[in-house]
């Protein structure tokens, strides 16, 4: 009687809340951490994001499709990805082209179906050689196939992307990035001191 009490009191409850994280965490909303500076200066090593997962439908695990679907990424959303070359591995970028669209970047400039796009997110070093990737001042043109997409950094000359290992197949996206949920900067000392409090709680744009 007390075996089934205990179950019934303490073990069914965790299980329940274990499995319903685990339902959050692989169809709603998931936590990422930025671990480069690559989307810099919107987003900062140490930035703690929340990643909106079904927004773009539910992704099934082990399976390369989705249910749901309600909208595709679109240019200038910021997304979470299965890196392309390594699948242990989750990417953060911003969209620039999507399936069907010609793209080139010349002298840093980015031209879609041959028209100049205006880019507010891009960001470039003043020394270059301040950059560990090399310079990609002229890129294309290529046409981004049906059901992929073309991605970059925002700091243009400091983000492995697109421009070196190719699309992001609409499948491996796994969200949207939503809200900046905590912030500091993990090079400092005190961990108080270097939270970086006015991000906390910023919208991702």
């Amino acid at each position: 009687m007390q075996k089934k009490k205990f179950v019934k009191e303490y073990l069914e409850p965790i299980v329940i809340a274990i499995l319903i994280a685990l339902f959050i965490r692989t169809f709603v909303v998931q936590a990422f951490k930025i671990p480069s500076g690559s989307m810099e200066p919107t987003l900062l090593v140490g930035d703690y994001l929340l990643v909106n997962k079904f927004i773009y439908g539910i992704r099934i695990p082990y399976i390369r499709t989705k249910l749901f679907q309600f909208k595709k990424p679109q240019r200038g959303d910021i997304i979470v990805f299965i890196y392309p070359k390594d699948p242990t591995k989750d990417f953060i970028k911003r969209v620039i082209g999507t399936e069907g669209e010609k793209v080139q970047i010349f002298r840093g400039q980015i031209y879609i179906n041959d028209k100049f796009m205006d880019d507010p997110w891009g960001h470039f070093q003043t020394n270059q050689q301040l950059g560990y990737f090399p310079m990609m001042e002229n890129y294309g043109p290529v046409v981004v196939p049906r059901d992929a997409l073309f991605v970059l950094g925002d700091n243009r000359d400091n983000s492995q992307d697109s421009r070196f290992w190719g699309y992001v197949d609409l499948n491996a996206v796994l969200g949207k990035a939503l809200i900046i949920y905590f912030s500091w900067n993990s090079n400092g000392q005190n961990l108080f001191e270097d939270v970086r409090w006015s991000r906390i709680g910023s919208l991702i744009h």
